[in-house]
């Protein structure tokens, strides 16, 4: 068996290694000794009796970055082709390939891994170790498994230059990038960590992105969260009570009624950490970016793998998931509406449900609340009702939406969507009232203390007000820049505007989360509606709701007055201020008012801009792009376009977020489109439509929603906080009890 020896006690170890001239450095310059002692006890504690294998193609440079990161290290350097396999069979890895052929080469090779045994090591496995399950569950027991995700074509380039043709696995007929691209699937199988290597980056820089990535997998303790009111002296005072991702996941809002957000902030992508994703597939580069800002303590590599596998895999009508559509002139439509329910909520909502039954503890039950101005609440009603039966017992859904306040179609595809585990209810207010009452419903411990002890019940939120909903919207914004860069419309690094029909926030700031994650946009456009308080703050700074009622428009989702997601962006740009966010909010609920200080409306500029968009224009932009291109717009992408329009200056793309399908709002678009006879009947709506023959077609999820017969009541509620409570925990009892 080929052995490595553990290592010696540390402090042997240390007494080992110290040379005589580093003696007399700690006698004559202790200080200066300390810090070599911290650097030399830091490396070493890095890896202890755990290994850190490297795995990759071949052409990925894991024997060179392994002798680097060894050498770093002070720990041994195994590189398995020349120390493993080479010495077990007396002859060259080529040799015994010739010998035995592709399949027994992998059973041998696989063999020779079974026999291996080594700790606090550096490991270089071979290209084609992975392919062998048994060794490589074996390699993990005592290992930490770094992927080198190189691109392809680098692959390709550099197997060019070192002339190598054929790698095992490959047979006659198959190519070498075929076969490179065949083995992907099994480093995703096995790694802990991803390190991205660029075509050009140095092997000493990918050794240290290594050991950082070593340091995160270990420290998961330095992603923590904190409140947006939280404040600094507060924070250090509550050390004991961290809050990590599942923890924030679970638990939707904070208890000082604040909204969680990373303490460290985002991930930072270099250039060439985005340049290896333009590639890339939509789900691997939402792979790539959600490991970054999920720590694998909470969601492991595989795990997250297979949650976004199922998110994205069968769900979406499109296999680009958010196709980028030439619009007009500089002006291109991101379509974020081939979901199961015809919006943009997709994205998060076919994710959140699976993190959340992965996150939670599994003795409790959980009802989760959500508050929605049209699309939220059948996406969230679809992605929860899609989880394993065993989640389903214990995981409901309750939808609460204005009742007087949504499309018909909206309002018949909530109600269609109902399962066993998931309800809507119609409240006979706004969306303002919803979602401040599911707010207040949180931060009342009373109540939530009472129906965790009576009924073993606790609840969460599904909003964008929880962070794991913003997550996966980052992903679309930037994999949007990237398909531009991919089709040549600009090369990596020109910017771009984004322009995005905005209500609560959430899907803005994720555009802004992009931009600091190192996407290169210039200007987020926001466009309102006549509900167009945001426009009016951007531009002034006063958030000023004194006097103000929601208009119903025919853009529904952007109907909103408190943009509860504008809360996180003030905590972002006042540096982290809690108390400032606290007073800003208070001063809003208890006078309806607040006023932004110089500095920070400075701040919010060089970021933001702002427009807005009447009812007329919007019909009339429907009609006006309907009629020169054969595209039709939904009502919300068209109050974007008519803001992009006014706004955008022309001199570089600029992006429009098209959030929903215009199947759901058919009775404005067929106004829009002059169509003189309007039945009443919401599927008959959608059939008139598809007889014009449309681009894009009519959504199919929104016909087979329609057409389904059942599931045709639904609750409806007065706007009394204690009657929400009381269909809460009636639903709880039948559900869970």
């Amino acid at each position: 068996m080929f052995h490595v020896v553990q290592y010696q006690p540390l402090r042997q170890i240390a007494q080992n290694s110290l040379s005589s001239m580093c003696l007399k450095l700690m006698l004559s310059r202790p200080v200066a000794f300390a810090q070599i002692w911290k650097s030399w006890f830091s490396s070493h504690n890095l890896v202890g009796n755990k290994n850190i294998i490297l795995m990759g193609p071949p052409g990925a440079g894991k024997t060179t970055i392994g002798r680097i990161v060894g050498q770093k290290l002070d720990c041994p350097v195994i590189d398995i082709d020349d120390d493993v396999l080479e010495t077990t069979w007396n002859m060259s890895v080529s040799e015994k390939l010739q010998d035995v052929g592709n399949e027994q080469f992998l059973e041998e090779e696989g063999k020779a891994l079974l026999k291996f045994s080594a700790s606090g090591s550096v490991i270089s496995l071979t290209g084609s170790n992975p392919m062998h399950a048994a060794g490589m569950q074996h390699m993990k027991k005592n290992g930490i498994v770094v992927y080198l995700d190189v691109p392809t074509a680098v692959i390709m380039s550099r197997l060019k230059s070192m002339k190598v043709d054929r790698i095992v696995g490959q047979s006659p007929g198959i190519s070498l990038k075929d076969i490179l691209q065949f083995r992907k699937q099994f480093y995703k199988r096995w790694y802990d960590i991803r390190v991205l290597c660029g075509g050009d980056i140095a092997p000493e820089v990918v050794a240290e992105k290594v050991l950082d990535a070593v340091k995160r997998y270990q420290n998961s303790e330095l992603e923590t969260f904190i409140s947006t009111r939280s404040s600094r002296s507060g924070r250090s005072m509550e050390k004991d009570s961290h809050k990590y991702f599942s923890d924030v996941v679970t638990e939707g809002l904070a208890p000082d009624g604040g909204l969680f957000v990373p303490e460290r902030g985002l991930p930072k992508f270099t250039a060439g950490e985005w340049q290896s994703l333009i590639e890339a597939t939509y789900i691997e580069r939402a792979q790539v970016i959600l490991e970054r800002c999920i720590h694998p303590a909470d969601i492991p590599a595989s795990k997250l793998a297979e949650i976004i596998g199922t998110a994205y895999g069968e769900n979406f009508t499109c296999s680009k998931i958010a196709p980028v559509r030439h619009l007009v002139g500089n002006q291109f439509l991101l379509e974020l509406f081939h979901g199961p329910t015809a919006s943009f909520k997709d994205f998060a909502l076919q994710m959140v449900p699976h993190i959340f039954a992965y996150c939670i503890p599994r003795s409790c039950n959980y009802l989760v609340l959500v508050a929605t101005s049209g699309d939220t609440g059948s996406a969230v009603l679809d992605g929860f009702s899609r989880l394993h039966d065993t989640d389903k017992q214990r995981i409901a859904v309750m939808n609460f939406f204005p009742e007087d306040g949504v499309s018909p179609i909206q309002k018949s595809q909530m109600i269609g969507c109902q399962k066993e585990n998931a309800w809507s209810v119609g409240v006979k207010s706004d969306f303002d009232f919803c979602q401040t009452a599911i707010k207040q419903i949180f931060t009342n411990s009373d109540y939530t203390g009472f129906l965790t002890v009576e009924y073993g019940t606790a609840l969460a939120a599904a909003n964008s007000i929880n962070w794991a909903r913003l997550l996966p919207q980052i992903v679309y914004h930037a994999s949007a820049y990237l398909d531009l860069v991919h089709q040549d419309i600009i090369p990596f690094g020109s910017p771009v505007d984004v322009c995005i029909p905005t209500g609560n926030f959430g899907n803005i700031l994720s555009a802004l989360y992009a931009k600091m994650m190192g996407i290169p946009i210039r200007k987020c456009i926001c466009a309102s509606n006549e509900n167009n308080v945001l426009t009016d703050f951007i531009r002034t700074g006063v958030y000023d709701l004194r006097g103000r009622k929601l208009i119903p428009t025919f853009s529904p989702a952007v109907d909103i007055l408190k943009s509860s997601n504008l809360e996180r962006y003030l905590h972002l740009i006042a540096n982290e201020d809690g108390q400032l966010v606290t007073q800003l909010y208070n001063q809003l609920e208890n006078q309806g008012h607040f006023h932004l200080r110089k500095d920070l409306l400075e701040k919010l500029q060089q970021d933001l801009v702002a427009g807005w968009c009447s009812e007329e224009d919007c019909l009339a932009a429907i009609h006006s792009v309907y009629s020169t291109t054969g595209y039709i717009l939904d009502t919300h992408t068209a109050v974007a376009k008519v803001v992009a329009d006014r706004l955008q200056d022309r001199t570089c793309p600029i992006i429009i977020s098209s959030t929903a399908h215009y199947s759901k709002f058919a009775p404005a678009i067929l106004r829009a489109l002059r169509i003189a006879e309007i039945k009443q009947n919401p599927l008959s709506q959608l059939h008139l439509l598809s007889s014009y023959s449309p681009l894009p077609p009519v959504h199919w999820g929104l016909l087979e929603t329609l057409k389904k017969k059942g599931n045709e009541d639904h609750q409806v509620c007065a706007a009394d906080m204690s009657m929400l409570m009381s269909r809460i925990e009636t639903l709880i009892q039948n559900h869970f009890m």
